[in-house]
Parts: structure tokens; C-alpha cells; sequence
């Protein structure tokens, strides 16, 4: 297991349980959070399940949904901003988490993919 997603996955959950904090404490929203807390922080939960998976086959599979939520975290992250619930700033900063994610994930998925074509 690639021991940087683990730990990036991690932090990233808690910059959105925080940011989900300050949406609903501060903005008074409901709606679109709930949904970017769900998606956001079921990233490193797959991540941590795909650490103790049965086969090959399965941890792909909790990489490759875990690859999914990432995506659509970024699209709460975009809908959010174009909304006026994030700052540009604000939206920057954790867009470009989501995103650096998104490319680690997507490169676990695709080697792993490789790996399980040549057995």
C-alpha cells in the first residue's frame, strides 16, 4: 500500500469534516456539504479498507470507488464554489487537494490494473 494516500486521504477527511463544520455553522448549509462530507471522508475510509483486502482484485476495487468519491468530491467542491458558498480561495486550496488525490488514486488504480493483467 502506497503509505502517502493513507496519510494524504486522511488529512484531507479532516480539512472536510471542518470545512463541513464551517458550511453549516457559518453559511447555513445543509444540502451540498452533507453530500461533500459523505463523498469526502468515505475517500480514506476505502483507501483504509483496501489496505486489509482479500485479493488483488478486491483492493483494486476499493481503490478504483475510493477513485470515484474522489471525482465526486470535486464536483461538490465546483458546484459549492459556484454557488458563492467558497471563497475563490477557499475553494482553491481544497480543490487542489481534491485534485492531487484524484491523480494519486487514479495511478494506484491503473498500475494495480497492470499488475493484475500480467498474472
Amino acid at each position: 500500500m502506497e503509505n502517502g494516500i493513507a496519510e494524504k486521504s486522511l488529512k484531507f477527511a479532516i480539512r472536510v469534516v471542518k470545512l463541513y463544520q464551517y458550511l453549516s455553522e457559518q453559511k447555513r448549509e445543509f444540502v451540498l456539504s452533507k453530500q461533500f462530507l459523505r463523498s469526502g471522508t468515505a475517500i480514506g475510509a476505502l483507501v483504509r479498507e483496501a489496505e486489509h483486502a482479500q485479493s488483488k482484485s478486491d483492493f483494486l476495487n476499493k481503490m478504483n470507488i475510493s477513485l470515484k468519491e474522489a471525482n465526486e468530491t470535486l464536483y461538490w467542491i465546483i458546484l459549492m464554489k459556484e454557488t458563492d458558498y467558497l471563497s475563490q480561495q477557499e475553494f482553491q486550496s481544497i480543490h487542489n487537494d481534491a485534485e492531487e488525490l484524484v491523480k494519486m488514486l487514479a495511478s494506484i488504480v491503473k498500475t494495480t490494473k497492470q499488475k493484475l493483467n500480467k498474472i
